[in-house]
C-alpha cells in the first residue's frame, strides 16, 4: 500500500468511482473489501489512520457473545457465531482459538454453565471450535494457575475467537488495495456534493498529510464511521437527530503472571451485570471491560477512574494476585456506536442490543452503524448490497464469505510477533538479511525490530509514530512507557524511510509522548 502512488493515480484522472466509504474502520474495511472484490470501483476514506478509533480497542474476542445469549437474542448470537468461524477460516493467522474458563464456586454453577455454553455450540454448527466441558477444580487450576483457589469447585471451559483488531485491519486495507480498491488514511471529507436533484454524487476532501484538496465522484457514499456517523450524517442534513449514543469500554493490560496459562477466565456476572475477561494476548493479559454511557465522542477517549477501579476491583476478587493500579502497563478505552435510545427506552446501555442498523437518507446517504468486530463481514455485504439497487449498479454476488485474509496463512508460529504478519513474514525476514541493521530490537523486552517499523512504512501506510507503536506492532497497548522510551528510534527510522527532517522528528516524539502519557496510570 502505497499511499502517494494511491493517491497520484486517483486524483490525477478526476477518478469516478461506484462506492466511496468514508471511514476506515471494521466495518468500512470490510465494506472497501466485499465491494471491490465484486469488482466495483472503491474509494476509502479515513479521517485520522485505519483502525484509529474502536477498531483497534476491543477486548481482543471473536465471538458470538455469551451475554447475548442469556438476554435472548439467539438471532444475533447465532450469526455472529457464523461470522466468528468464518474469520477463524479466512485469516488463520490472525483468528485464534482461545479456551475461556468459568471458575465454579456455588454447586449450581457447573451444570448450569455447562448446559448453556453447550447450547452455544450447538448454534455455531459446523462452524464451531471446540466443545464446552465441565472440568475438575485440579483441571481448572492447571489451565489458570492464578485463579482464586478459595472455595472453588471446578469450571467449565469453552472455545471464542482471539485475534489482533488493528491488525486485522491493516490486513483487510491490504485485502482491498488488492482487489482493485483506493484506501487512503489521512483523508477527511469536508463536504458532500449533491446533484441538482438533490442527490449525493461526490465528496470534497482533504488529504491532512499534505493539505491538497481533492474532489471525488460517485454513485454511492457508505457512511461508516462508527461513533462519529452522526457527524457526517449532519452534514447531509443539518436537522438529522442523532442515531448513535456512545458508550465506553476501558482495558487494562497487565503482566501474563495474574493468570499463569495460556487459557482466558470468564467471570459471568460483575457487579454491574456484565460480563468480565481476562485474555491471554502478545504474551500480556487484557482484563475488561466497562459499559458507561457518554454523551461525546472523540478520537482519543480516556478512561474513567471509576472505570479502572472497577475492573481492578472485579478482577482482584476471582484472582490470587489482586492487580492494583502499579501492575497496569497500559489502559485504553474505546467507544461503542450503539443505537441512540428513544426517550421510552429506560434501558441501559448494557442492555442495547449490539446488532447492526442501516439508514438511507433523501439525499441517498447510506449509513451502517451498531454491531461488532465479529460481524464485521456480514454488515459489510448487507451494506453493499443495499449499495447495488441504491446506485443502479450491475448486480455481482458477495465472495467475501470464503475470500482469503492478507497474509492468509495455517502456518504460523504464535510464539513470537512475527505470525500477525502471516504468509508476509518471509518477506520482513528477508529485509533483516538483506540489512543487518534491522535486525536490531527496538527494546530489549520485546521482540518488535527495525524491520517491522521499516514494513509498515513501506507496506502498510504508516504515516506517524503512533500509526506504528500503537497498530502496526502494538508496543502502545502493551506497554505505553516502553512505547514512550522507544519513540526516538522509531521516529528516526521513519524519517529516513518518509524523508523526512529533524523537526519532524522532535514533533513526532513529542506528540507521541503526550499520546501515551493517557495510556499509563
Amino acid at each position: 500500500m502505497d499511499r502517494n502512488e494511491l493517491i497520484k493515480e486517483t486524483c490525477k484522472k478526476n477518478f469516478t468511482c461506484e462506492i466511496l466509504v468514508i471511514g476506515g474502520g471494521a466495518t468500512g474495511l470490510g465494506v472497501a473489501v466485499d465491494a471491490a472484490s465484486r469488482g466495483y470501483n472503491v474509494i476509502l476514506l479515513e479521517q485520522s489512520d485505519f483502525a484509529k478509533g474502536t477498531s483497534s480497542r476491543s477486548t481482543k474476542l471473536v465471538h458470538g457473545g455469551v451475554r447475548y445469549l442469556q438476554q435472548g437474542d439467539i438471532q444475533m448470537v447465532v450469526g455472529a457465531l457464523h461470522e466468528r468461524g468464518r474469520m477463524r477460516q479466512n485469516a488463520p493467522h490472525l483468528v485464534k482459538d482461545m479456551r475461556f474458563i468459568i471458575g465454579n464456586y456455588r454447586w449450581w454453577e457447573q451444570p448450569f454453565y455447562t448446559i448453556g455454553l453447550s447450547l452455544y455450540d450447538l448454534l455455531a454448527g459446523r462452524l464451531g471450535l471446540g466443545r464446552s466441558l465441565p472440568l475438575t477444580k485440579k483441571k481448572v487450576v492447571n489451565e489458570i494457575p492464578g485463579l482464586k483457589k478459595s472455595k472453588l469447585r471446578g469450571g467449565v471451559v469453552y472455545h471464542d475467537g482471539q485475534f489482533d483488531d488493528a491488525r486485522l485491519a491493516i490486513s483487510l486495507a491490504e485485502t482491498a488495495v488488492e482487489h482493485g480498491a483506493v484506501c487512503l488514511n489521512y483523508v477527511k471529507v469536508d463536504k458532500l456534493l449533491k446533484n441538482p436533484e438533490g442527490k449525493l454524487n461526490g465528496v470534497e476532501a482533504t488529504d491532512l498529510i499534505h493539505g491538497e484538496k481533492y474532489t471525488f465522484n460517485t454513485k454511492v457514499i457508505i457512511n461508516a464511521t462508527g461513533v462519529f456517523v452522526d457527524d457526517i450524517m449532519k452534514i447531509d442534513n443539518p436537522e438529522t437527530k442523532n442515531k448513535v449514543r456512545p458508550s465506553q469500554g476501558i482495558h487494562l493490560v497487565v503482566d501474563r503472571k495474574f493468570l499463569g496459562g495460556k487459557s482466558a477466565l470468564m467471570i459471568p456476572k460483575t457487579e454491574d451485570g456484565r460480563v468480565l475477561f481476562g485474555v491471554p494476548w502478545h504474551n500480556k493479559v487484557v482484563l475488561g471491560t466497562t459499559d458507561t454511557p457518554l454523551n461525546n465522542h472523540c478520537l482519543e477517549p480516556k478512561a474513567l477512574e471509576e472505570e479502572i477501579d472497577f475492573v481492578l476491583d472485579q478482577a482482584g476478587q476471582y484472582l490470587e494476585l489482586k492487580p492494583t493500579r502499579k501492575d497496569v502497563l497500559s489502559v485504553f478505552a474505546g467507544l461503542r456506536p450503539l443505537a441512540a435510545p428513544t426517550q421510552s427506552d429506560t434501558r441501559k446501555t448494557k442492555e442495547i442490543s449490539r446488532s447492526h442498523k442501516i439508514y438511507k437518507s433523501k439525499s441517498g446517504l447510506l449509513t451502517i452503524t451498531g454491531g461488532k468486530w465479529t460481524t464485521y463481514r456480514e454488515m459489510a455485504e448487507e451494506a453493499v448490497d443495499r449499495s447495488i439497487a441504491l446506485g443502479n449498479l450491475v448486480p455481482r454476488l458477495c465472495v467475501t464469505k470464503t475470500l482469503k485474509v492478507h497474509g492468509y496463512s495455517t502456518n504460523t508460529d504464535d510464539s513470537t510477533w512475527d505470525y500477525v504478519y502471516g504468509s508476509d513474514a518471509k518477506k520482513i525476514n528477508l529485509l533483516k538479511q538483506e540489512n543487518k541493521e534491522y535486525a536490531q530490537l527496538l527494546h530489549k523486552d520485546y521482540t518488535f525490530t527495525v524491520a517491522h517499523v521499516v514494513w509498515a512504512v513501506r507496506e502498510e501506510m504508516a504515516q506517524t509514530v503512533e500509526d506504528v507503536l500503537a497498530r502496526r506492532v502494538r508496543l502502545l497497548f502493551l506497554d505505553a512507557r516502553v512505547a514512550a522510551e522507544v519513540a526516538p528510534m522509531v521516529a528516526s527510522i521513519m524519517a529516513k524511510e518518509l524523508c523526512k527532517d529533524r523537526n519532524w522528528e522532535e514533533e513526532q516524539i513529542t506528540e507521541f509522548r503526550s499520546l501515551a502519557k493517557g495510556y499509563i496510570l
